[in-house]
């Protein structure tokens, strides 16, 4: 008797457990663009306070708005405002799902670009001073590089539509950058922690070429300090593809100042030129614009900890700020750390960037072995965390962190560029 109370007991906790777990409230969508079904919405807004529940109540007074620019070079972009309550993130869906930026309070992630305006990919001729267009719109904070290529301009040899092999142009970092989103949906959960989620689909496809796509996620939770992205790329193609991708992170003052250092877990550094190699015994730290200044490109593979992932950080002289990046050595191989510290009105601007290479031309990449492929539908997923912390404790936990990544392991600083 006691085995057969026991026997109704337990199954009752679990079909009461399955009745909860159905009970679940569905998270909240809202599309903001489709253009399968032909939808846009010129405006949105929505708060914690338009819902009903624990979704209006103690969730540190979340929003999230649509508003599309007018005048200038930025007329037809669409931006996104997302706030958590804490942190502020501006979302560009017209320029391939990129960041503008990130604040909290007067903590900013982002940088002074002498291009001012959100330009609308309508205006960019990215074949421009030898393929250096995309610095036309160079402004955001997060641009992701690619997806069929990226990195420097030049030539690379492909098989043209005849089947014959065909010199051809690559541009600076690619096209996804300069993109609209096709999709655009806000998805918000009416579970603990509530998290809100801005997701977006970008095509980048040819007839008889490239057939990419990228499926990003944006999100957050209510009154966090950090953001995760996590993308998926995709070969809608009946043929395997070569692909590419460049998290082009970017970070000006307040937060990049003369004596600000990067702190990363490094296996291996390299200047990625001549000129960087004179500066190689300093990559790592920071000086204060200067006009005129030629950028320092430094090359870094990474050191992983035992779930295979690692972290970088860019500290300001103090210790009392820093700016972070986690990611898997797996998904993401290499790290740039480009140096930029010209004059402000220049772009007084570093950035760090976790990638499937380094930013040479894709010929010089793919003789490197870094150009990975995708089969036919295939799927590579990315998994990138942004933090931001402040106060002297804050920021040595981080490079803690970082320094446990490292556990006492060598770094190979070369001198010289690499020959690959």
């Amino acid at each position: 008797m006691k085995r057969a109370w026991c026997w109704v007991v337990c199954a009752g906790v679990v079909m009461a457990g399955l009745t909860a777990r159905a009970q679940a409230a569905e998270p909240l969508r809202y599309v903001l663009t489709d253009t399968t079904s032909g939808t846009w919405l010129e405006s949105f807004d929505l708060a914690a306070s338009d819902l009903d529940g624990e979704l209006a109540e103690g969730q540190h007074g979340w929003s999230v708005r649509k508003t599309t620019l007018r005048g200038g070079v930025q007329d037809g972009v669409d931006l996104i405002t997302l706030d958590n309550g804490l942190l502020t993130i501006r979302v560009v869906p017209t320029r391939g799902m990129s960041i503008v930026d990130v604040r909290q309070g007067d903590f900013r992630l982002g940088w002074e670009s002498p291009v001012k305006e959100l330009v609308n990919p309508a205006y960019m001729n990215l074949e421009s001073r030898g393929g250096l267009g995309w610095l036309q719109g160079f402004n955001e904070w997060l641009v992701r590089c690619g997806l069929e290529f990226a990195g420097h301009p030049g030539t690379d040899e492909v098989v043209d539509n005849t089947g014959a092999t065909s010199s051809v142009p690559l541009t600076l970092h690619g096209r996804i950058g300069n993109l609209p989103a096709s999709r655009v949906e806000l998805v918000i959960e009416q579970e603990p922690p509530y998290r809100l989620r801005l997701r977006g689909v970008v095509h980048e496809r040819w007839f008889m070429g490239a057939k990419l796509e990228l499926a990003t996620e944006i999100s957050t939770e209510p009154g966090s300090d950090r953001l995760l992205i996590e993308d998926a790329v995709t070969n809608r193609g009946a043929t395997s593809q070569e692909f590419q991708l460049i998290y082009h992170a970017n970070y000006g003052q307040p937060l990049l100042e003369e004596n600000a250092t990067v702190v990363t877990a490094a296996k291996r550094i390299a200047p990625m030129n001549d000129h960087a190699a004179k500066a190689i015994g300093q990559y790592d730290t920071y000086r204060k614009p200067e006009a005129g200044f030629v950028e320092e490109v430094f090359l870094v593979w990474p050191y992983a900890d035992q779930e295979g992932r690692t972290s970088v950080m860019l500290k300001d002289a103090a210790g009392e700020r820093a700016a972070t990046i986690r990611w898997s050595t797996e998904q993401l191989p290499y790290l740039t750390i480009w140096k930029n510290t010209a004059a402000v009105e220049d772009g007084y601007v570093t950035g760090l960037e976790p990638a499937t290479g380094f930013p040479f031309n894709r010929s010089v990449e793919r003789a490197a072995g870094r150009v990975p492929k995708l089969d036919a539908g295939q799927t590579q997923r990315f998994s990138v965390e942004f933090g931001l912390h402040q106060g002297r404790e804050a920021v040595a936990r981080e490079a803690a962190a970082i320094k446990a990544i490292q556990n006492g392991r060598p770094t190979q600083t070369d001198d010289v560029p690499p020959a690959e």
